[in-house]
């Protein structure tokens, strides 16, 4: 019936309310919500959930892991040399080389594949909490607030601005619903939905109006989860910073591809011009004499030399260390309260330069209570004191207030406490009603609603038509103060006597500034009789009806105070010292918006608070395009404004090159969100709408929280360049070394297995351990990253180049002077080279394992600071070094190495302490402030967000 919009059906169903007596629900009061009421109708109608289509499997990573170029070139080496070395050694020892590096080609196919499972397994539980939305639900008189995954059938639900549909269902009833039914039917087209239309789909978006729906079917027996049960998450994403480092591999990967072809161009040159010489001196190649395997064994020995400089060039720990970081930082964010939805937000968050922030909710507990109230001219002593007013007023002021809500207010059978639920203001002024008497429910239920005109967040107001029992219509306005103020032409004074407004105007604006001034935000209850011979009398002519707005009868100016939260202060100074402007964009009054902006450091001091620092969105609105871009950089406040005001201001500083983070809750603040360069949508108080157009969601409302993604944001970026540092130090080290060692001697220190351990530990480990550094109060200390700004800062290249020079001078002197150096020259030549080579490679591997304490604080001195509290680091390089005196000591055989004695222990470990005070002193040296280089300094791409109808 639902799929079909089949209305017939349902009417002989005897309409909504006949289909309700089915279910064994109540219209007003909902469904019993006991266990086994639920129970039994989760096993008569399924539950609503759906099953979900497996993502990629283990053996899925595995064969994409393995179809990296490098590592397919490695793989084919590593066959010739097995099928070289068994035919010239034989089988028993011949195997060791392609052994080996088939070995660690498998180990690093391995660790690529199972980084990227787990990678892609976080993602999906990252997605199963996005999409566990809290929805209200009316249970046996009662709002509760539960997961959508726990909604029945029969469930009674009611709808906002903003909502999504959560089930298949059918509307109760309804003012100026609007749907957008696009993630279902792809067109962009608002449908409305009244009595003649009153099929709701799951999935949609409430685009307008209000209504409640009646749930008649769940999970995969609704068209949404047929849809979703067929869509496989898609956990590819690849963020700006990974496009960019997937660049700079690929550069230098190139760079290493023409150096190795080179290097071969050479060797074969010095080989076969009669150059290259075996150890004891013998030329290796003689035309003429030579046998055809020997030939082609010093070809092979050549081209292994080759793929090692390969092996070395190529940085694949680069993508590794992007991802590790991320799922690292997104699953720390959810402990920060911060569910991040889109990927390139963690890292873009660090280059954000300003935050225009809302107030309510954000900047403020959003715990509002009623504190003040004028009556009349007269100010109550207490708000709560129902004897202070008259009985004609007290009794317009709760029959709109009654009416003119979204919330509730339920009474316990028990006589327990009152719970009243709805939207913060909404709350604070129903309970200022129930102090003052009201019966929530016996008045609604002496009065008919005629008309609803919901809160708009444009017009800053909300109406009523309520029909009384004396068929008098009354149409109650409520909303911001001096809007609501301005369309009224009388007052009851605290007599109940009708009087003129005109002469007494300025009283009420002073006295609504005064609130505004101390941080209220201020309500102006109103009403106006209506001749109800001029309603509509039919369904479409009501639902057409423009509530009348003037000519409105003032019943009362109430205070709410919405005190800030702790902590914001601070925040808000954190902020700025980082270099992160923090604007505050409210639809509040201009006075309560300064008050607030002055207690949260917003601004300064009264002095701050001019044009065009603080302004309304009006003055900003009405300006030219250009004046807007001159203005936006210098606003600091912008109050009484629109969401259209918002998106203005966003648009205005991003022109201006700002990146920009937007916090917002609201349906209407979905384009803002969408078009800054973070959104950043409030997990409780936000709308479904807001959230789907944001890139993070702030799961506790709180500014605080946006502080943290901020360093979230920072750490990500300072955690890659750590890890280029490290990397690159490696790569170039090892490639010069190889490079000068092969084209001076034909040989190579390090050979082909153990460069591919080093990348081994190196880009696995050491991206494991720079890419979980948790951030630091350093970061924000530093301005934010432009979003031109190199990968590849001056303070690296200098820490870089000394350290790979220190590497590459040690290493050389080890290579062309180690038997003497090492008292080598009395051992047998063969050892003494093994010996040799085996503390090329030791004595690189320990710098590497220091040189990763340094990279830990590029711009810092103190490089062990902090170290201590990050256990994961400190387990990472205990295990290096375990595995490193375990390859040398016990697998010398596959990584072409030798035991050492314990004195030559001693001279490795001390060399690589060495390049720790190297590295101190290397950072005292001053570096230039403009980029050495622009290498592959790109903006961050802003990957636009598709939209339902974009699907």
């Amino acid at each position: 019936m639902n799929r079909e919009h089949n209305t017939t059906s349902l009417q002989q169903f005897g309409g909504v309310k006949g289909l309700s007596d089915l279910l064994n629900t109540n219209l007003e009061k909902g469904i019993a919500g006991d266990d086994a009421s639920l129970s039994n109708r989760r096993n008569a109608f399924g539950s609503n959930t759906y099953p979900r289509k497996k993502g990629r499997t283990f053996l899925t990573f595995l064969w994409e892991a393995w179809q990296d170029l490098t590592l397919i070139i490695l793989i084919i080496a590593a066959a010739v040399s097995l099928a070289l070395g068994i035919k010239t050694e034989g089988i028993k020892e011949g195997w060791y080389d392609g052994g080996s590096i088939a070995l660690a080609v498998l180990l690093v196919i391995m660790v690529t594949a199972i980084s990227d499972y787990r990678q892609s397994l976080q993602f999906q539980n990252l997605n199963e909490e996005k999409q566990n939305i809290q929805i209200g639900v009316m249970r046996d008189g009662r709002m509760v607030q539960v997961s959508i995954f726990d909604i029945v059938v029969g469930d009674v639900i009611p709808l906002r601005i903003g909502d999504q549909v959560p089930a298949d269902g059918v509307l109760i009833s309804g003012h100026s619903l609007a749907i957008d039914e696009s993630s279902m039917t792809g067109e962009s087209k608002i449908v409305h939905k009244d009595q003649k239309s009153p099929f709701l789909m799951s999935g949609c978006k409430v685009a307008d109006g209000v209504g409640t729906m009646l749930v008649t079917g769940v999970g995969i027996n609704t068209e949404w989860g047929l849809l979703m049960a067929s869509i496989v998450d898609d956990t590819g994403e690849e963020t700006p910073l990974q496009v960019r480092l997937n660049g700079v591999a690929t550069f230098i990967g190139i760079v290493g591809l023409a150096v190795a072809a080179a290097v071969l161009t050479v060797l074969l040159a010095r080989y076969f011009t009669g150059h290259t010489t075996n150890s004891d001196g013998t030329v290796q190649f003689v035309k003429g004499q030579t046998k055809v395997d020997d030939i082609l064994d010093g070809v092979v020995k050549i081209v292994t030399i080759a793929v090692t400089i390969v092996v070395v060039a190529v940085p694949e720990g680069l993508p590794l260390a992007v991802t590790l970081t991320l799922a690292y930082s997104m699953r720390k964010m959810m402990a920060d309260k911060a569910l991040v939805r889109r990927l390139s937000a963690c890292e873009t968050m660090g280059s954000a330069t300003t935050i225009c922030s809302d107030k309510t909710g954000t900047l403020t507990l959003n715990q509002m209570t009623v504190v003040e109230a004028y009556v009349g001219k007269k100010k109550m002593d207490s708000p709560d004191d129902a004897s202070q007013l008259h009985h004609l007023i007290s009794s317009l002021l709760i029959e709109g207030i009654a009416h003119n809500t979204q919330g509730n207010v339920y009474v316990p059978k028990d006589g327990g406490d009152v719970e009243v639920t709805g939207s913060p203001t909404e709350k604070a002024i129903l309970s200022w009603a129930v102090k003052l008497g009201m019966k929530f429910d016996a008045v609604r239920a002496v009065s008919e609603e005629l008309h609803v005109f919901p809160f708009n967040s444009e017009k800053k107001r909300g109406g009523v038509a309520v029909q009384t029992t004396s068929s008098d219509v009354h149409v109650h306005w409520k909303g911001a103060a001096e809007i609501v103020l301005a369309s009224c032409t009388k007052f009851f004074d605290s007599d109940g006597h009708l009087r003129s407004i005109d002469e007494e105007k300025d009283f009420f604006k002073l006295a609504i500034d005064d609130m505004a001034a101390r941080s209220l935000r201020c309500v102006a209850i109103a009403y106006r009789p209506f001749d109800s011979d001029k309603v509509p009398s039919d369904d479409e002519g009501l639902d057409n009806w423009v509530l009348p707005d003037d000519d409105l009868v003032l019943l009362a100016v109430v205070g709410i105070k919405d005190p800030c939260r702790p902590g914001v202060k601070d925040a808000v100074r954190i902020c700025t010292e980082a270099g992160v402007k923090v604007r505050m964009v409210t639809g509040d009054n201009i006075q309560t918006a300064k008050a607030i902006a002055l207690e949260c450091g917003i601004l300064s001091s009264n002095e701050d608070a001019t044009e065009p620092n603080i302004i309304e969105g009006r003055v900003f609105r009405a300006l030219s395009e250009k004046e807007r871009e001159q203005i936006a950089k210098k606003i600091t406040v912008m109050g009484r404004s629109s969401p259209s005001d918002k998106l203005l201001l966003v648009q205005a500083l991003r022109k201006g090159g700002e990146v920009v983070a937007v916090t917002g809750d609201g349906t209407n603040d979905a384009p803002a969100l969408h078009e800054a360069d973070i959104g950043l949508a409030m997990g409780i108080q936000g709308t479904e709408v807001a959230k789907e157009s944001s890139d993070i969601i702030i799961l506790d409302d709180n500014f605080a929280s946006v502080v943290k993604v901020v360093r979230w944001g920072r750490s990500v970026y300072a955690n890659i360049q750590k890890f280029i540092q490290f990397q690159l130090t490696v790569n170039v080290a090892a490639l010069v070394i190889n490079v000068i060692a092969a084209i001076s001697s034909g040989e190579v220190p390090l050979t082909a297995v153990q460069l591919l351990w080093v990348n081994l530990i190196m880009d696995t480990l050491g991206a494991l351990a720079l890419a979980t550094e948790p951030p630091t109060d350093h970061l924000m200390d530093r301005t934010p990253v432009g979003r031109r700004e190199p990968l590849i800062t001056n303070v690296m290249w200098r820490n870089l180049l000394v350290q790979a020079a220190y590497q590459v001078c040690v290493l050389l002197v080890l290579n062309y002077r180690g038997v003497s150096v090492l008292q080598l020259s009395n051992e047998p030549m063969e050892h003494a080279v093994n010996v040799k080579n085996t503390m090329v490679f030791n004595a690189f591997v320990l710098c590497q394992i220091f040189n990763e304490f340094n990279a830990r604080k590029p711009d810092e001195l103190n490089v062990f600071s902090g170290v201590t509290r990050n256990h994961l680091f400190i387990s990472i390089i205990g295990v290096t070094i375990v595995l490193q005196i375990l390859i040398v000591e016990f697998l010398g055989k596959f990584a072409k190495t030798v035991k050492l004695s314990w004195n030559l222990w001693l001279v490795s470990v001390g060399i690589g302490i060495v390049s720790w005070p190297l590295a101190v002193l290397g950072k005292l040296i001053p570096v230039p402030k403009t980029p050495l280089t622009k290498f592959l300094s790109k903006p961050f791409t802003r990957r636009r967000k598709n939209n339902a109808s974009d699907a």
